[in-house]
């Protein structure tokens, strides 16, 4: 199956192309810069979610499924966008969001009119209240963005009235999946975008939507299926339908969890043949730059997935994570939400090696490869200023995390100054400004590099896909290590290709090789420098 192996590339809209010049990335502008992904190499585009939508979470609070964002484009356009991308052989896979919708959804509007209990009211998770008056939340259950997962409405005559649960923000109401309305709208949102060409989903959130309807409070050693609002064993009936559901096309049509679990056993009960077909791998994408650290992540992987004979995918940053650049670059180079701090010092220079190194680590491994968009021009962590910063994880956390918009900045396609190509008209902003240094970064001056992390990225994929040892769709249980030491990560894939890289503070001797098939910095007296990773013929 293509997915097995597929090099997806993730695209934030409102920050890879603007082709209308308002500011703002939209389906105009990812269909003119088809080529250029095309050129990339990549088989698949992810795309975050385009619909209609308040934008109070980045569009992951979804007003309508069945409609485009009026600054995005139109469906329409999104049909032609589908159908031209599949033209040049790259596919479309979709985000859907099934714990929760927009508090301006009309389902949620509904059940604000209807009143408390209504059938309306049963779609989502209101709550009279605990206390004499119903004054005190019916749980201390903390939202994924901090603080509170309740919200009190108000009565029609002013008076308090039902809480209702949201485990982000209080614009994001969580949907109540016990009930056959929202079982069967999902189902359809899923043949509709079927029926439009999409190749797969991306399903956001993955073990959140079931809860406990008790509503008890977390224990504070949850055993597993124990939790009340994360990875319930009942979540495994949705996801079988899901999968019928995606049967019913011809050809493939994947489905790819957003599956933070850390019990590995857990993790793999959604990738069940007839559940999804593979999961994001954030574990590999938290740990530190540590030769140990990587290795023991790829090797717990890659144990999680053989029983089921799902294939890995590999990720290196999304559109919640500090860009690899700067991740890299930083004394704690690992990744966690509960330790983004504004300020925190990095060197780029190091974080760039590393993050060229990472690229072709990840894609020497068996399975897929997601880049997100930007990384393939080494594109670092933006310095957001506050006032400009829309995120709502940096407002909850009462101004003290930084967000995720710094990842989230409209990409430099030409030019020395900003927009950078952006598409931009003069009489708008982008709606997130550019770093004024960027012109290094854009897509124009590293076509024109044979040396840039562009050029590296197009290699990469074009020798992935060409060298038969690479294009398996996977490996065996575990990979054929390579002991170089401590400091180093080496492995062989199938019979002629080695991939090996040094973590080290010193060049290190290569093994006997028949040639270098590709490197992330050049060698140095034939010795593998630090922060680097070559591909060996052997």
């Amino acid at each position: 199956m293509w997915w097995r192996s597929a090099v997806i590339y993730q695209v934030y809209v409102r920050s890879f192309a603007d082709g209308d010049g308002d500011g703002t990335g939209d389906l105009a502008g990812v269909r003119a810069r088809l080529p250029y992904l095309k050129a990339l190499g990549v088989d698949a585009i992810w795309f975050n979610p385009w619909y209609a939508s308040p934008l109070a979470d980045g569009g992951y609070d979804v007003e309508d499924y069945r409609a485009i964002h009026p600054r995005f484009g139109t469906l329409a356009e999104a049909e032609l966008l589908i159908s031209e991308a599949l033209s040049l052989g790259i596919r479309t896979i979709i985000d859907v969001v099934p714990n929760h919708i927009s508090d301006r959804h009309v389902w949620f509007q509904q059940a604000l009119a209807a009143g408390p209990g209504s059938p309306e009211r049963e779609r989502f998770w209101f709550h009279p209240g605990k206390g004499e008056n119903g004054d005190e939340i019916p749980t201390h259950w903390e939202s994924s963005f901090q603080g509170s997962t309740w919200t009190r409405t108000v009565n029609p005559d002013g008076t308090p009235g039902e809480w209702y649960l949201h485990l982000f923000t209080p614009e994001q109401p969580d949907l109540n999946w016990n009930h056959p309305d929202v079982r069967r709208e999902h189902e359809d949102i899923l043949r509709f975008w079927f029926d439009r060409g999409v190749a797969g989903v991306r399903i956001d959130s993955a073990a959140l939507p079931v809860k406990d309807p008790a509503l008890p409070e977390v224990p504070a050693d949850p055993g597993a299926g124990e939790h009340p609002h994360l990875d319930r064993d009942e979540i495994h009936d949705i996801y079988r339908a899901w999968r019928a559901v995606a049967d019913e096309y011809e050809g493939s049509r994947v489905l790819v969890g957003e599956v933070w679990l850390a019990d590995a056993e857990r993790f793999a009960q959604y990738l069940r043949p007839d559940e999804m077909h593979t999961a994001f791998n954030f574990d590999f994408m938290t740990q530190p730059w540590s030769a140990g650290a990587l290795r023991a992540s790829i090797e717990r992987t890659l144990a999680e997935h053989a029983p089921i004979g799902a294939p890995a995918t590999w990720v290196l940053s999304n559109h919640d994570i500090t860009r690899p650049v700067t991740r890299y670059g930083r004394a704690d180079s690992g990744f966690a939400f509960a330790r983004k701090r504004f300020g925190t010092p990095t060197d780029l220079q190091r974080g760039t090696r590393r993050a060229r190194a990472a690229a072709l680590l990840v894609g020497a491994l068996p399975g897929s490869m997601y880049i997100y968009q930007g990384d393939e021009l080494g594109l670092p962590e933006a310095d957001l200023p506050r006032e400009v910063i829309e995120d709502p994880m940096h407002f909850r956390s009462g101004g003290v995390d930084p967000g995720r918009d710094g990842c989230r900045v409209p990409l430099p396609w030409s030019g020395p100054v900003p927009p950078f190509g952006f598409g931009t008209d003069a009489r708008h902003d982008t709606w997130l400004p550019q770093p004024a240094g960027w012109e290094t970064f854009t897509v124009e001056a590293e076509s024109a590099d044979p040396a840039s992390t562009l050029r590296l990225y197009q290699d990469m994929i074009r020798t992935r896909r060409a060298r038969a040892d690479l294009a398996a769709e996977s490996g065996a249980p575990g990979l054929d290590w390579l002991e170089l030491g401590a400091d180093v990560l080496a492995f062989r894939r199938g019979e002629h290709t080695a991939s090996i890289t040094n973590f080290g503070p010193v060049p290190i001797a290569l093994p006997a090789h028949g040639g270098v098939v590709l490197s992330s910095a050049p060698l140095e007296d034939g010795a593998l420098p630090p922060d680097t990773t070559v591909w060996l013929e052997v």
